[in-house]
């Protein structure tokens, strides 16, 4: 095999590995959904709803109805969560 066909083996092995990786995640995603109210400080997913900050990580305190954690789909009011945002 010359460098030629050898590169463009590596790159359709590449496009194929990352086309599988994207449809596993996005499987991951529609089984889990957003829950809020159960973030400790620190942990949550990403950014609070009203407006206090805009990354994941920054939550100040535990369980507040306004920062969300994906959990799985189906146990967030069993874990004293919301799926509705400010509402606990």
């Amino acid at each position: 095999m010359d460098k030629k066909q050898a590169l463009i083996a590596g790159a359709l092995t590449s496009l194929i590995a990352m086309g599988l990786s994207t449809g596993a995640m996005a499987d991951d995603k529609a089984a889990k959904e957003k829950c809020y109210g159960v973030a400790k400080a620190g942990k949550n997913d990403c950014a609070a709803t009203n407006g206090s900050h805009s990354c994941a990580g920054q939550a100040k305190a535990d369980n507040d109805p306004n920062e969300w954690k994906f959990v799985a789909k189906g146990t967030c009011e069993k874990m004293g969560g919301s799926t509705q945002p400010g509402k606990k």
